[in-house]
């Protein structure tokens, strides 16, 4: 299957024309439709429908593969292209919303000429780092204590811990709840939640620590400003799953503790393994102390 071709079928099919395509790709509309029927002709499938243009189902199917594989591709070339010569220019720091503190922090004792800091989704700052569109970046979420962030593997990268705080349920200060030291996930699963994948704990992940349906969605919050997020819980709006230190330093927020199961919000420090350094364990590395990172 030629990666070419399997690029040029992606792009007509998540924009659903082959002249937007062409303008996309730098092609003429009918070098792409040559490209995307060779692709059919290789596999032996239609891929596409034309009339309006739309995967079929066996290009539903072929997506689901697609873009892992061009993912893997982009990330070989970028490691390769490490190994023969350093990137000019500023260094490149990423970092998801919540670990964007530490990032400031990791940002100031890096010793460089110049400096570019980026909030970049957390599905997206891996890929970042993995194909060198990123230098380094601080990736956050929750999990058990001292476990690991699940984290999709693109070639060689050195992943470490960088630190965790706990996890609370953000609450108003009026609420009914926040007079408690401790509450079991599983017991606020009817409760309204504030569906902010970018910053709190995603909906998803509730429920699988749970063990239980439920948590469902009030309000969607689609940006990545922890304050922003904050003011909407104070509001009223509903709940998230927080690190402790933003939810506690806020005036109108109680941060209660997770009593079962525990839960913790944990930076992970994401950059690829340089040329000559070998394939280190991608779990070695130091373990900040909870006070050594802002909000801890």
């Amino acid at each position: 299957m030629d990666p070419h071709l399997l690029r040029t079928f992606t792009v007509v099919a998540r924009l659903r024309s082959f002249s937007a395509a062409a303008v996309e790709l730098g092609y003429t509309q009918s070098a792409v439709s040559q490209q995307v029927a060779a692709l059919e002709a290789d596999l032996g499938v239609r891929l596409l429908d034309r009339r309006p243009v739309a995967p079929t189902f066996a290009g539903e199917r072929l997506l689901t593969y697609a873009g892992p594989i061009l993912l893997r591709l982009a990330a070989a070339r970028a490691d390769l292209a490490r190994l023969t010569a350093p990137r000019p220019g500023p260094l490149r720091v990423g970092t998801t919303a919540s670990a964007a503190p530490a990032a400031a922090v990791l940002a100031a004792g890096e010793a460089v000429a110049g400096l570019v800091l980026r909030v970049v989704a957390r599905d997206e700052l891996v890929r970042q780092v993995a194909t060198d569109a990123l230098d380094l970046g601080l990736l956050d979420g929750f999990s058990a204590p001292n476990d690991p962030l699940p984290v999709t593997e693109l070639g060689p990268a050195e992943i470490t811990a960088y630190g965790q705080q706990p996890a609370v349920v953000a609450l108003p200060r009026t609420h009914p709840l926040a007079v408690r030291s401790a509450l079991a996930l599983a017991d606020l699963a009817v409760a309204r939640w504030i569906d902010a994948p970018d910053v709190a704990a995603p909906l998803p992940q509730l429920r699988a620590a749970a063990g239980t349906d439920g948590f469902r969605s009030a309000v969607r919050y689609d940006g990545t400003d922890v304050a922003g997020l904050l003011a909407v819980v104070a509001a009223g709006h509903g709940l998230a799953l927080l690190p402790a230190g933003p939810v506690r330093a806020h005036p109108e927020l109680v941060g209660v503790d997770l009593g079962e199961p525990r839960l913790v919000h944990r930076v992970e420090l994401v950059r690829p393994t340089r040329g000559g350094e070998g394939s280190p364990d991608r779990r070695d590395g130091r373990m900040m102390k909870v006070a050594d990172l802002p909000g801890g």
